[in-house]
């Protein structure tokens, strides 16, 4: 059973640092809860990162040495490296509202993580944590709440990392969301030939141009969905990194525990690639292990399904194309807003 669990709790310690990896600097000691924070996700010294786990966890591992904990974090090691070598810009602060940035000049694209609150209460500090994303100078967000709250604790003289919390929230007054929700169906009639006339010899109406706004709000949130779960998966498994089989992020209700192959992170519609009249499709992550990019695509079924097509990657930047074309989004998509 602990074999299980132990990817699992992993996934969420380390889908943090997945999301935004990179070096910081030697700190001096005695060490606050977040320069151990800082030092234990992205120093480039071999074994900071068991250094900061409870000690239960790293009995937990030393058992389960040569299988999946092992495994791990060697693998994470090597996706940090990869992660390192695309030309990120990053900065760390140790102190201040900011805890890191990081910048990716050919995207045109920036990640902050703030602190929201760090409540220091003798050997315990509550970190919590929010993400926010611009592209283009554009927020990118679009209503998404991400938090994260961790719990370090003193342990043997150093600070331990003993609780992860994720949440995350949507706001039911992002505009996008609210402007999908109110576009109305409009049924058009076609131009009439001998084929579209009923049997009365009335004309049919149609709806074949109409757009829902039901079905573009759903792929929208599979796209979110289906990102999230990216970062989680390389997390849980960094020998593989990212995937680009959508079914490997599904498994639900297929019995056993997660895997490579059904990490049980998304459902069962969504894993099969279709979706409220939306087909979705994993692309991008070119052969390399561990795999460090991919792209998802979300395209109407049919021209009842939808107008417009929705697309994503690595960077989580969400986009859309008017021509319901996954080419035209992913090579020049416009940013969702």
């Amino acid at each position: 059973m602990m074999k299980k669990l132990l990817p699992l709790i992993l996934s969420s310690i380390l889908l943090f640092a997945t999301l935004f990896a990179g070096p910081a600097g030697a700190q001096s000691a005695p060490q606050s809860a977040r320069q151990a924070l800082l030092e234990m996700f992205f120093s480039k010294t071999p074994g900071t990162f068991e250094k900061h786990l409870p000690q239960a966890m790293r009995a937990a591992l030393r058992k389960s040495a040569g299988t999946s904990g092992r495994s791990m974090l060697d693998g994470y090691s090597v996706l940090l490296t990869q992660l390192n070598a695309h030309g990120q810009q990053m900065q760390t602060f140790d102190a201040g509202p900011t805890l890191m940035t990081i910048e990716d000049p050919q995207a045109h694209s920036k990640f902050e993580i703030m602190v929201e609150h760090d409540n220091l209460q003798g050997d315990e500090d509550e970190i919590e944590l929010s993400f926010h994303g611009t592209r283009d100078g554009e927020t990118q967000t679009a209503g998404a709440r991400f938090r994260f709250t961790l719990i370090m604790k003193q342990e043997a003289g150093s600070w331990r990392l003993h609780d992860v919390m994720v949440t995350v929230g949507v706001s039911l007054t992002d505009p996008e969301f609210l402007k999908a929700l109110a576009t109305p169906l409009k049924p058009t009639i076609t131009s009439i030939g001998s084929s579209e006339m009923s049997s009365s010899g009335s004309p049919t109406l149609t709806a074949t141009s109409a757009v829902s706004a039901t079905n573009e709000s759903s792929a929208v949130g599979g796209v979110r969905t289906i990102n999230t779960a990216e970062v989680t998966y390389a997390a849980a498994f960094p020998g593989r990194g990212f995937t680009c089989a959508l079914a490997d992020l599904g498994g639900m209700g297929g019995g056993g525990g997660p895997s490579e192959h059904q990490a049980m992170l998304i459902d069962p519609r969504l894993s099969s690639g279709r979706k409220n009249g939306y087909i979705f499709q994993l692309t991008g992550c070119n052969g390399t292990t561990p795999a460090i990019r991919y792209k998802i695509s979300a395209v109407p079924a049919d021209a009842n399904s939808g107008a417009r097509s929705f697309c994503s990657d690595e960077s989580a930047v969400i986009r859309f194309s008017p021509d319901g074309k996954a080419e035209s989004c992913l090579s020049g998509g416009a940013p969702l807003q």
